[in-house]
């Protein structure tokens, strides 16, 4: 009897590259994971890493598969790759890189230098967007390369993001997925290809078109498995690899999310709330949804940046005792973290957290700064502990009316995936504050399904998106939300956790002011 036949689905994250086998069933037949060192710095508010380097990791972690599962390299019929956002490769004429790559978590900023020449300095200062645009210009990699190490900006042929670079290290071709360019590039977000000639980001940027890859849509192919890279991954050369999108967009099209009635949060390093529309809809104004997982289709997104990262902040300088405990016990650290939020009640007696600790754009603008208020001397860590979570869900909520708000569309129904997501106390906590069931997917892998039902769809395993989503995910645990709860809830996020930026910011601008920080 034939075996299935299985996609080989690459999740390059920030952590750790996974390496997973699926079917056209959405089931997990094997998995390969191999920690990673996210970054290196070699000063204050840098993040690097050697693009290299994540290349022999995703080899360790095909290895580490191949040695742990019962299916056979012979059945994988098509390869796909998701990976982290936002992380740039300078490669030379020879294709090797001439830099670390600069991760998404780097806080470096370019200098401003000169204006917006006319119609766009203009259209920019009657928009209110000049400071927006002033913080795309410096935050964008492209122009502090090209400022602080103009030799190597000089010698760069190709400018790619780790998606592109890690495609080209498969196939040899210098092609990407559109639903993979989620960063400071001059990207067309509405129409999914790179920008016209005579659009403002040309302008602003060092770029040419020629450093670019060409861009293919989610379930098309990138080119064949060479037969070095198919040597590297433990698989037979010449199959096709496929083009799935970022891991934010694969996991929220692996988590069910494929119409904009369902919000898919992510407990992740960076915490979401998405929806996937066919409609182009600004999440936050004159800020552009993301490119979907789904051909034309797009992510409205509001994002917490380092938003569970908190919780592993938290963790690491308050949970040692649950640490040694556990290992104690022979139990996940998690189980005893549970426990201090279930050992504190819903509110966290009116510790409320707001969680910014880095600033956005907008909304929050670019002067917050995370706060904690109503400390009393009944307070112990738990409850600190518990106001982490809760303060991350009071702001996926009112990212979720955003949303609702801008889109004219109500979410009814709540896909909630990531680290975080492992946690029945996070999760129903969430479902308590958002008043909606939250549903948790039949696998943790959920940016891994995605890029897999990409490639079930490029490959014919399934006709479209709708038949492959209905096909390969499903709720694995639904989180309902209590009545007594909820309403608690309710008016503390209404009553307070909605008026304490407003009330705040004028203090964050002072602050600001007076020590430079945010910058």
């Amino acid at each position: 009897m034939p075996k299935d036949p299985l996609i080989l689905a690459i999740d390059n994250g920030t952590q750790s590259v996974r390496a997973l086998l699926f079917d056209a069933k959405g089931n997990l037949h094997g998995k390969g994971k191999q920690e990673i060192e996210a970054y290196f710095s070699d000063h204050p508010g840098w993040a690097e890493q050697h693009p290299e380097y994540f290349w022999q990791q995703l080899g360790k972690a095909c290895e580490t598969l191949w040695n742990t599962t019962g299916a056979s390299p012979d059945q994988v019929v098509g390869i796909t790759l998701t990976t982290q956002r936002g992380t740039v490769v300078n490669l030379d004429k020879h294709g090797e890189p001439l830099r670390p790559a600069i991760i998404w978590l780097d806080q470096r900023h370019a200098e401003l230098k000169g204006k917006l020449k006319a119609p766009w300095g203009w259209a920019f200062k009657l928009l209110g967007l000049e400071e927006t645009i002033s913080r795309f210009r410096q935050n964008a990699q492209a122009n502090w390369i090209s400022q602080n190490q103009p030799d190597i900006w000089a010698a760069t042929e190709k400018f790619l993001l780790l998606s592109g670079y890690l495609n080209y290290r498969l196939t040899g071709q210098f092609r990407d997925s559109t639903g993979s360019q989620v960063g400071y590039l001059p990207f067309d977000y509405k129409h999914h290809r790179w920008a016209a000639s005579r659009d403002f980001k040309w302008q602003i940027l060092p770029v040419t078109p020629a450093m670019l890859p060409e861009l293919v849509a989610p379930g098309e192919t990138i080119g064949p498995l060479l037969p070095s890279a198919a040597e590297h991954l433990g698989v037979p050369a010449g199959l096709p690899v496929l083009a799935a999108a970022s891991d934010k967009a694969c996991e929220v099209l692996g988590s069910g999310g494929i119409s904009p009635d369902i919000g898919c949060l992510s407990y992740g390093t960076t915490a979401t709330i998405n929806t996937t529309s066919n409609r182009y809809v600004e999440p936050t104004r004159f800020m552009p949804p993301y490119p979907s997982a789904v051909p034309g289709h797009y992510c409205t997104e509001v994002m917490i940046y380092r938003g569970f990262w908190m919780v592993t902040w938290f963790k690491r300088e308050f949970g040692l005792r649950e640490e040694r405990i556990a290992r104690d016990r022979g139990v996940a650290p998690e189980v005893l973290f549970d426990e201090l939020v279930t050992a504190v009640p819903p509110g966290s007696m009116g510790l409320m957290l707001q969680p910014y600790w880095s600033p956005g754009v907008k909304q929050p603008g670019p002067e917050a700064k995370g706060s904690i208020i109503g400390f009393g001397d009944v307070h112990t860590r738990a409850h600190l502990y518990r106001a982490i979570l809760e303060g991350l869900a009071y702001s996926l909520r009112e990212g979720k009316e955003r949303i609702e708000k801008r889109s004219g569309v109500r979410i009814t129904r709540l896909r909630v995936a990531g680290g975080g997501s492992q946690s029945d106390a996070a999760m129903q906590l969430t479902a308590d504050i958002f008043g909606l069931p939250a549903e948790r997917p039949h696998t943790y892998e959920t940016s891994g399904l995605g890029a897999a039902i990409t490639a079930a769809v490029g490959l014919g395993l399934h006709s479209d998106f709708d038949t492959a989503v209905a096909a390969m995910t499903r709720v694995g645990e639904t989180f309902k939300p209590h009545q007594s709860h909820r309403m608690l809830y309710d008016r503390l996020y209404k009553e307070i956790y909605l008026k304490m930026y407003r009330q705040l910011q004028p203090l964050y601008h002072r602050i600001r002011d007076i020590t430079g920080y945010p910058r």
